[in-house]
């Protein structure tokens, strides 16, 4: 869906103590980098491995990164085929107190997104719902394909989601390299961690239908918990 998750692990291989002094993120310019190493106390935000800047010996750490394709190029993704340059880490590290810092550089490659004729995802989904109530969420179409599109929208029923209206909606036209959004209603028939799935697109043009199962998913409450909260 144009989002990556990056998760770095670092690994002191030596017999001794080694000094991290810095662990940076460089994404190309098709990414946006956000850090997810620190935690937020007290208003101010703290690395998540505290104060503690050395690694003995066989220890390790993870570093995690989260990297959002930027729009300008979600939009051009299908005409992508190669590997794409995602950036750089750059892990600067000492073995001993006072010496000079060695700089170690990875280079950051993924394969390209391939989204087929049509690309959907999520512009608006709630994180937490109510049991047997209502809840909405905002879809967006693209179409990557050269040419127009005549798209339809049906909903299948899973065990524990319901989709609420009518299947078969006609959602328009769409020409190529464009898109549209439309909103829909569901409800949820258990508690706990549930999928969004059954969503299927028609292409009337073409005569083909995209299957799309797994979208997103959302955390079911009973009623009196969400009120508490």
């Amino acid at each position: 869906m144009g989002d990556l998750f990056l998760e770095v692990q670092i690994q002191n291989m030596s017999s001794s103590t080694v000094f991290i002094q810095k662990v940076l993120l460089e994404p190309s310019e098709m990414y946006i980098g956000i850090e997810l190493n620190t935690i937020n106390q007290d208003g101010e935000d703290e690395s998540t491995f505290g104060t503690r800047t050395f690694l003995q010996s066989s220890e390790g750490r993870q570093y995690l990164y989260h990297l959002q394709l930027k729009p300008e190029y979600s939009e051009k993704a299908s005409a992508i085929r190669e590997l794409m340059d995602v950036g750089k880490l750059d892990i600067v590290w000492k073995r001993n107190l006072g010496e000079m810092p060695i700089v170690q550089t990875i280079q950051l490659e993924t394969e390209a997104p391939f989204y087929g004729n049509i690309k959907l995802y999520l512009e608006k989904t709630p994180d937490t719902v109510i049991l047997e109530e209502p809840f909405h969420i905002t879809c967006k179409i693209t179409n990557c394909s050269a040419k127009k599109m005549k798209l339809v929208l049906k909903m299948c029923d899973t065990a524990s989601v319901r989709w609420c209206g009518n299947s078969g909606r006609y959602l328009g036209k769409l020409p190529p390299q464009s898109s549209l959004c439309f909103t829909l209603t569901l409800l949820s028939l258990k508690l706990g961690l549930q999928s969004i799935s059954g969503l299927r697109i028609t292409d009337k043009v073409l005569r083909k239908t995209y299957d799309y199962d797994d979208v997103a998913n959302v955390y079911v409450v009973p009623s009196i918990i969400k009120m508490k909260c």
